[in-house]
């Protein structure tokens, strides 16, 4: 890929019990928590080899199917769209988490393997036990507060394109290495997302090949990667970023395994920014530019200043939604919501 001369700052000597995760996510940018798992057992059967991971891994398969993508080998192990943005370049099936796991084990070495993936797959539903032996022990108070929901990812050499998540991460490689390359949130027009419409795994992806970057087509893409920074992961490293981060995730050996912890510190009754943001595609985007300037400075006013602000200057018994949120004005503002929609 393009050099990125920008490297992720490393923390050494962290432990997860005593990591000030709030602290760090409130600082805006990644950090690598360089051997903070490395006592995780999957991480020694890693260094033993993938033979000793997969080994490792079968004895949690709860026996629930599993979701894994696959790609022909002719992808490179990068998971995207088709050339015409009309179908993906790959196949999402439904298996046993073991039968993955050999079928990834048995093609090592064998240049025309499909690339196989198995994303985002909650331990809990899916590998019972697998939390006691894997999960780091977070004591931040924030993490107390707002459990996040943990998940591991296994596969070959494969590439996930770059895209964002609507919740803080903190990643931690156990089998393999892995590079992540990352973009600030604003860099999203330079990134060139595809469609809303089809995405490989629920959120829109880079249609930027970083491998053979196509400048004439994506010329913007150079803005990008003059603000990016690269996390070169080594087994037992984490990497902690916040929300909306641009993030291109390379697995770089034969097999490996990662395990994400992601979160939001919002209450359970907040909804999620995605819908806000494609109703604005629906009753904003297309109006005239003096409105939509307008509207913006309404959004400034109501939504993206102090949050007491709009409130402030009336009586507290007055105040409604604009004053402090909470469970129940949360249910009347959503139950309006669905009335004007369905009118």
């Amino acid at each position: 890929m393009p050099v990125v001369s920008r490297r992720t700052r490393v923390i050494e000597g962290a432990k997860a019990s005593s990591l000030p995760v709030a602290e760090l996510i409130a600082e805006g940018r990644p950090a690598i928590l360089r051997g903070i798992a490395r006592d995780v057992p999957l991480v020694a059967a890693g260094v033993e080899g993938p033979a000793s991971a997969v080994a490792w891994l079968k004895q949690f398969d709860g026996g629930r199917p599993v979701t894994a993508y696959v790609g022909d080998a002719a992808i490179g192990g990068r998971f995207g769209y088709a050339e015409d943005c009309t179908a993906l370049n790959f196949a999402r099936e439904r298996g046993s988490l073991s039968a993955y796991l050999d079928q990834i084990l048995g093609d090592i070495g064998n240049p025309d393997a499909p690339a196989i993936y198995i994303g985002s797959t909650d331990i809990d539903q899916y590998l019972p036990g697998l939390r006691e032996q894997a999960a780091l022990p977070f004591g931040d108070p924030e993490l107390v507060a707002h459990p996040p929901l943990v998940s591991i990812w296994i596969g070959n050499r494969t590439i996930a394109s770059a895209h964002y998540d609507m919740s803080n991460n903190i990643a931690v490689t156990l089998v393999g290495r892995r590079r992540f390359t990352l973009f600030p949130p604003d860099q999203a027009a330079n990134l060139y997302p595809g469609p809303f419409d089809l995405t490989p795994a629920g959120q829109v992806v880079s249609m930027v090949d970083f491998d053979a970057p196509d400048l004439a087509c994506h010329p913007r893409f150079a803005e990008a990667l003059a603000a990016a920074e690269v996390a070169e992961m080594e087994p037992g490293d984490a990497l902690i970023y916040p929300a909306l981060w641009w993030h291109q995730v390379e697995a770089l050996d034969p097999f490996n395994a990662m395990i994400n912890y992601w979160w939001n510190a919002a209450p359970r009754f907040m909804d999620t920014p995605q819908i806000t943001l494609l109703h604005a595609l629906l009753s904003l985007r297309d109006r005239p530019e003096h409105e939509k300037a307008g509207w913006k400075a309404l959004f400034d006013y109501y939504v993206f200043g102090p949050g007491e602000q709009a409130g402030a200057h009336l009586p507290e018994e007055a105040r409604g939604a604009l004053g402090a949120m909470d469970e129940m004005k949360a249910r009347r503002l959503r139950a309006q919501i669905l009335q004007r929609l369905n009118r």
